[in-house]
C-alpha cells in the first residue's frame, strides 16, 4: 500500500469514533500493536529529541525500502509513534520524504495534544523523515 492509501484508512478509523475518549483508547490499543525495537537499540542515539516522554525509533532498509521499530515509556507516546510507524515504515524512502503529513490534522490529534506532546508529534515526524533523508543517499 502506498502512503496516501495508508493514511485514507487511518482517517476512516479515525472518524469511526464520536469522541476524544474512544480515540485515546484506540491509540493506545495501536501502541500495543507497534513493532517493538530491539532493546540493543534503545540508546541515547535512538531518542527522539524534542519529545516529553522517551521515545525510541530505529530504521533499517530492507529491499530499498525503511523499516521502523520504535518504543515509548508513555501510552499515548506510544500510539502516536505507532500511527506514524503505521503510515510510512515498509516504504522507500524517497516516499516517505515527499509524504505529506495532512492526515494527523484530518483526525485532528495535534490539535487533542498537549502542547509538549504536539511538539513531539512534530519531532517524531520530522527524524522519520531524517531517517529516509539518510537511507536515500544508500539507495542506487
Amino acid at each position: 500500500m502506498q502512503i496516501k492509501e495508508i493514511q485514507e484508512e487511518i482517517i476512516d478509523e479515525f472518524s469511526m469514533f464520536d469522541d476524544w475518549m474512544q480515540r485515546y483508547e484506540y491509540m493506545i490499543e495501536l501502541g500495543k500493536s507497534l513493532p517493538l525495537i530491539d532493546e540493543a537499540y534503545k540508546t541515547d542515539d535512538n531518542i527522539i529529541k524534542g519529545c516529553q516522554s522517551k521515545v525510541w525509533v530505529h530504521a533499517e532498509l530492507k529491499d530499498d525500502k525503511l523499516v521502523f521499530t520504535a518504543d515509548s515509556d508513555a501510552i499515548i507516546t506510544k500510539g502516536i509513534i505507532a500511527i506514524l510507524i503505521r503510515a510510512f515504515s515498509n516504504q522507500k524512502p524517497k516516499d516517505i520524504i515527499e509524504a505529506e503529513t495532512d492526515f494527523i490534522d484530518e483526525i485532528g490529534l495535534k490539535e487533542h495534544l498537549s502542547p509538549t506532546r504536539a511538539n513531539g508529534l512534530v519531532s517524531m515526524i520530522k527524524q522519520l523523515k531524517l531517517y529516509a533523508v539518510a537511507y536515500q543517499t544508500q539507495i542506487k
